[in-house]
């Protein structure tokens, strides 16, 4: 083969593709080399002349939806840190450590060892005990919405009705389900004592943990598509086998119980865990519990592999004890430390991808139509070195000649920007009270901590008291609320009839409510008030029973009754008016009037832009109206508007 046969050669993997045999044929070769690797380093970069064409880094792909962030949770035992001593004549089990055939001896002077020698040296099981049962301990604060009752199948045929009685296969903690999870050994001795240790901490059977090396007895291969696909196994151990190469998009812990000297096999051994996963695909690949798609995946790091400053890829997340409310009164306050708008742009992340399409929308209206994936590309922009060095080479260009104070000036002023710039809307109360509010509304806290106990039992013998308790609540609500919602100051003015609520105003009315009083949903607190007294009428949907509602607890209305009722008895009465002279409507005019009637009741107001809608667009719109009305058309729409909202 000629050695101008290529026109270009692409190079996958190239941070080790690169040497050795492979070397050779690229060097033959007459040609543009392309080079494809998600962890170069310095060797890589060498060998293409620091020629980098295309720079497409981990926050970036974060902020794309191509990868989920990361968090970092350490285990730090005391004999991992400071290491021990057995002192001599201390009777001791020894290992060979091919065969693992163990024998009993004293040791004839004292063994000092350092936490590094574990399990290499010295295997001392305590240490691999506890940091497992930490692991378990803390697993389900780390995954709170993975608590589930239903019928599971387990991917082998056979299906378990998880109940209160039994002990269950996969679960503890009153249903948790043990997220996808791969710890990383050292050796496989180390591996072996690991999956021993798992299985006895979690009570399990074999094929709830299993090794993935290229010493495992069953087909590690095998094995592996399990792990990927099906329910079992919840955990593997292994080396080096997957450590690199392996796409398992249900993997949401890595479990790190080895240190690594590499940082580019580092990059590759996290990169297992970066992978995006649909909540159809947790589902049905071994995660049934699964609420939401996987919007992060955890690093438990119990041997300190994440503290040496191998990496360039660092998690997002900077104050984990944090609160979100807190970050974000932080960033309100000034504090718009890298930190602190990393932490809040990993959060935001997560967010992004449980929110419904509806709540990304009413976030993108209180962010001045910003998106959520646009806000974080500024909060990660705003300290991003690429960013800055944008600013710097935008102002020495443009500043050619000036002083060099002047310059520098001109720069700090620039970085400043990017950050006055990314935090600007988060000035914005309403758009910090609508994140922490609509995060409540995705999230449960699972109280593992504190134990229950009866203080009442019995039947409920007064259901009265219960509904009373309710439509109690709902007025105090209200009435706590009534001079901050601009719907409820509408309802409680002295001029009422000549104020104008919208449709939107009681849509978001009743979605706060929801959110902050999950249980005065509107529908809810009409049965109540059915329950206590005669109504008039029947909700139609939450939004016609919260305006019926609030007109009963604000004294508009003495008696609860459905606004459909109320607008259509105070139609009656202006039509009975407007007639009772010269002035006659024609059967046309009526049915439009009758129309304009039915909306009103529906969506609480109408103005000149709602006759392009249903279903005045298929009777001719508005040019129909003023044919109908002339002159008139403008008073008739004020005044319907007025009279029947009374």
């Amino acid at each position: 083969m000629p050695i101008e046969f290529f026109d270009f050669v692409v190079i996958d993997e190239c941070h080790r593709s690169i040497y050795n045999l492979w070397k050779q044929v690229l060097d033959y070769f007459d040609v543009f080399q392309i080079g494809l690797t998600a962890t170069p380093d310095n060797r890589t970069f060498g060998y293409f002349n620091q020629n980098l064409v295309c720079d497409y880094g981990y926050e970036k792909a974060v902020i794309d939806g191509v990868l989920v962030p990361y968090n970092v949770f350490t285990v730090e035992t005391k004999i991992t840190k400071e290491g021990s001593v057995i002192n001599i004549g201390e009777k001791v089990d020894k290992r060979e450590r091919l065969t693992r055939k163990r024998f009993w001896e004293a040791i004839d002077e004292d063994e000092v060892y350092s936490g590094k020698q574990l399990d290499k040296d010295i295997v001392n099981p305590s240490t691999i005990r506890t940091i497992i049962k930490a692991v378990k301990e803390n697993l389900p604060a780390m995954f709170p919405d993975r608590f589930f009752t239903p019928t599971i199948s387990k991917g082998e045929g056979d299906e378990t009705e998880i109940g209160s009685s039994e002990i269950l296969v996969d679960a503890y903690a009153d249903g948790f389900e043990v997220p996808k999870m791969l710890i990383f050994a050292k050796t496989d001795s180390h591996a072996e004592d690991i999956i021993e240790i798992v299985r006895e901490e979690f009570g399990e059977e074999n094929k709830f943990c299993k090794k993935i090396t290229y010493k495992s007895l069953e087909d590690p291969k095998s094995v592996l598509q399990q792990f990927r696909n099906d329910y079992y196994p919840r955990i593997a151990v292994t080396v080096d086998m997957i450590a690199t190469g392996t796409d398992i998009r249900p993997l949401e812990v890595l479990l790190f119980m080895r240190d690594v000297k590499s940082r580019s096999y580092y990059e590759q051994m996290k990169g297992r865990g970066t992978r995006t996963c649909s909540v159809e695909e947790l589902k049905a690949k071994g995660t049934p519990s699964a609420k939401y798609s996987k919007d992060h995946f955890v690093i438990i790091d119990a041997i300190g592999v994440e503290n040496s400053q191998k990496t360039d890829s660092r998690p997002l997340e900077k104050a984990p004890g944090v609160s979100l409310k807190d970050v974000l009164q932080n960033i309100a306050m000034g504090n718009t430390s890298e930190d602190m708008l990393t932490t809040l742009a990993n959060r935001l992340i997560r967010l992004e991808r449980q929110l419904s399409e509806k709540d990304k929308l009413k976030f993108a209206e209180q962010a001045n139509g910003f998106t959520i994936n646009h806000i974080v590309k500024q909060l990660l922009n705003a300290h991003d070195p690429d960013s800055i060095e944008k600013v710097e080479l935008g102002v020495k260009s443009n500043l050619r000649g000036q002083a060099p104070i002047e310059i520098e000036a001109a720069i700090e002023k620039g970085k400043q920007q990017l950050i006055e710039d990314a935090v600007a809307v988060f000035h914005n109360p309403d758009l910090r009270d609508f994140i922490v509010d609509i995060r409540k509304k995705y999230d449960q806290i699972i109280d593992v901590v504190n134990i229950d106990m009866i203080t009442n039992i019995g039947w409920v013998k007064d259901q009265d008291a219960a509904a009373n308790t309710t439509t109690t609540d709902f007025k105090t609500w209200i009435e706590s609320n009534k001079d901050e919602i601009t719907a409820l100051q509408i309802f409680y003015a002295q001029d009422y009839r000549h104020r104008e609520f919208s449709y939107k105003m009681i849509k978001d009315l009743c979605e706060k409510l929801k959110t902050e009083k999950p249980l005065l949903a509107p529908l809810a607190v009409w049965r109540a008030y059915e329950q206590l007294e005669k109504t008039n009428g029947s909700a139609k949907n939450e939004l016609i029973a919260l305006v019926s509602l609030i007109r009963r607890v604000s004294g508009i209305d003495t008696t609860l009754t459905a606004y459909d009722k109320t607008v259509d008895k105070n139609f009656q009465d202006w039509v009975f008016k407007k007639q009772a002279g010269t002035l006659k409507f024609t059967e046309p005019q009526m049915q439009w009037l009758r129309m304009m009637k039915d909306y009103v009741a529906n969506s609480f107001h109408i103005d000149r832009d709602d006759f392009d809608l249903s279903p005045f667009n298929a009777e001719g719109g508005l040019s129909k109206m003023w044919q109908l009305f002339g002159e008139d058309t403008d008073a008739i729409i004020n005044e319907l508007n007025e009279v029947l909202a009374a």
